[in-house]
């Protein structure tokens, strides 16, 4: 792998240690310049039927590059706004009456915890949590559905083992901060739904996302309403099937400026090699965490993945503080903690600059 033609292809990284992909990647001037290309033509020559065929046929290109990130089949595979826009279709498809038992982490992401607040006041389900790492323990006959994420948003962690071995009961896997991050082959997870998003690790723009549905989990999901493009005869009104596929799952208003984007997106990192990618990013974010402890920092407990957080006394001023000298990371609202999202197009020098702009530990 060429880190630094990779590296090269982000303007971002020219000044600034950007380390912030677990809210939104670095995006590639491949990506710039598609939507660009879209909208000039778009501008000029109007947009009409060629302009509604070219969003057609990008589309299925967007679906068969988040398929293959997934290891799974396009037609299994739905694009969505965002990883939340997935976990409500499948929230809200589900046949889950007053009652029925949800299983969650306490600190999962609002994207998640928000969508199943709705549906207990809305259906009346029962939400009930567990630790993130026992959550395969705490299932039970009330259980009809476990809903967690592929990795912690808040410390990285991977999730929790046994999920896969779950006999019956379907889990929803919150992929934000794992496709694009790390390996992702949904049917090795275990899981019957795989919710996930373009802008993060796979560096495309706001709007673009997936939902994947196992083929066993098909039948047992409602489309939240069918629009033009989920119909498979759109001109024969209320005579129209529903596509059988993922496609009726699809959300309605996907701009083609936003799938160009996201494959010149995609491409950019599938032409270092994702095997590379994958490797370099875990390796760099293993350093940094690293580097933290040995500085005297409390750094929350992780698994190989891309997300290294750590304790600070005060971590929107080190944020902000950090910001002005061109460095980008975030806070975790509602915990102590910092975060620094590490990605294959960082470097080692970004490192050192974070970890030397941080105020000694205390």
């Amino acid at each position: 792998m060429d880190a630094a033609a990779l590296r090269a292809e982000f303007p971002v990284l020219a000044e600034r240690a950007y380390l912030n992909a677990g809210s939104c990647g670095p995006l590639p001037k491949a990506a710039h310049d598609a939507a660009a290309e879209l909208l000039d033509e778009a501008t000029a020559q109007g947009r009409t039927y060629p302009y509604f065929m070219a969003m057609l046929d990008l589309r299925e290109r967007q679906r068969a590059a988040y398929a293959e990130r997934l290891r799974a089949d396009p037609a299994d595979v739905a694009l969505t706004t965002c990883t939340s826009d997935g976990i409500v279709r499948v929230l809200a498809g589900l046949d889950l009456r007053p009652g029925d038992e949800v299983l969650t982490a306490p600190d999962e992401h609002p994207g998640l915890l928000g969508p199943l607040v709705t549906l207990r006041e809305r259906r009346g389900i029962v939400v009930r949590t567990a630790p993130f790492a026992e959550l395969a323990d705490a299932v039970d006959g009330r259980t009809k559905l476990v809903a967690c994420s592929h990795v912690s948003w808040v410390t990285g962690a991977v999730r929790p083992p046994g999920l896969a071995e779950l006999d019956g009961i379907p889990v929803l896997l919150d992929g934000a901060q794992g496709v694009g991050a790390v390996p992702a082959d949904v049917n090795a997870l275990g899981c019957a739904f795989y919710a996930g998003a373009g802008q993060k690790w796979l560096c495309g723009p706001v709007g673009s996302g997936m939902l994947w549905i196992s083929p066993a989990s098909r039948d047992r999901l409602s489309e939240v309403g069918a629009t033009y493009g989920n119909l498979v005869e759109p001109g024969a009104g209320l005579r129209s099937p529903v596509w059988p596929d993922a496609r009726r799952h699809d959300a309605p208003a996907i701009s083609p400026e936003t799938c160009a984007a996201a494959i010149a997106a995609h491409d950019v990192l599938a032409k270092a090699g994702w095997d590379a990618v994958h490797e370099r990013a875990a390796r760099l974010a293993a350093s940094l965490a690293d580097r933290l402890g040995a500085s005297g920092r409390t750094v929350a407990p992780r698994g190989t993945t891309t997300l290294v957080s750590w304790e600070d006394p005060d971590p929107e001023a080190t944020r902000d503080r950090l910001a002005e000298e061109g460095i980008v990371i975030r806070n975790l609202p509602g915990t102590p903690y910092l975060r620094a999202s590490v990605g294959a197009w960082n470097d080692e020098d970004d490192l050192e600059r974070l970890c030397a702009a941080l105020a000694p530990a205390v």
